[in-house]
């Protein structure tokens, strides 16, 4: 994110859940825990240069692929208008299981689903239309993130001290920031060596689908 909004692209960033089931300290209520994981995500995504951030509310630790998000993430792709989607794999990664967390599987499912077929087609979630006057849009471009086989590499040497940093912000959720800043760091590099980069270069990898 921190690239793209550097070289002047426009950033929206659409949450699922309000994070009440996170973190580990049982002295804070969900509701405490859902405004603080709000709060947190707003400073990094400040981090690295977004500011339009939205909450759909759907139960943190719980969620499906269900119709009702993904009308909620055609309603948001409707709204902004965007060329350009990136989101979770909907696929499993047994090679590296952290990559598949069962809210990012759904997550992953349903904004496919919301990419194609339905923010594109009138008939689907009819009411969005109909309702809200919420113009079918057509995503040129899917990207996925932590996918098997990717096929772009976006260079983040410059900006990978942003990610770290913006991470660092998920205070919360966070037991080990020296661990976490390392790990980032070197998969940032590994990433950037599986994709031809130079060496010290950092990246990020994603499978596109470009789509008519």
């Amino acid at each position: 994110m921190a690239a793209f909004t550097s070289a002047g692209v426009e950033v929206t960033y659409c949450i699922v859940t309000n994070g009440d089931a996170g973190g580990s300290d049982h002295s804070i209520s969900r509701d405490d825990m859902a405004a603080l994981r709000q709060r947190e995500q707003r400073a990094a995504a400040a981090v690295v240069g977004v500011s339009d951030v939205r909450f759909l509310g759907h139960p943190d630790g719980r969620v499906q692929p269900t119709i009702e998000l993904r009308r909620d993430i055609s309603r948001v792709i409707r709204q902004v208008q965007p060329g350009r989607v990136i989101t979770q794999s909907p696929d499993r990664r047994w090679d590296f299981i952290f990559a598949s967390h069962p809210d990012h599987l759904a997550a992953g499912e349903a904004a496919v689903c919301a990419v194609y077929p339905d923010a594109r087609n009138p008939f689907a979630h009819p009411e969005l239309l109909r309702e809200e006057g919420l113009e079918p849009w057509t995503v040129n471009e899917l990207w996925i993130m932590a996918s098997e086989g990717p096929n772009i590499a976006v260079e983040t040497t410059k900006t990978v001290d942003r990610k770290v940093a913006a991470l660092l912000c998920h205070e919360s959720q966070i037991g080990d920031p020296e661990g976490i800043t390392e790990r980032i760091t070197t998969g940032s590099r590994l990433a950037a060596t599986t994709a031809g980069l130079p060496e010290g270069a950092s990246a990020e990898l994603f499978r596109v689908t470009r789509i008519p």
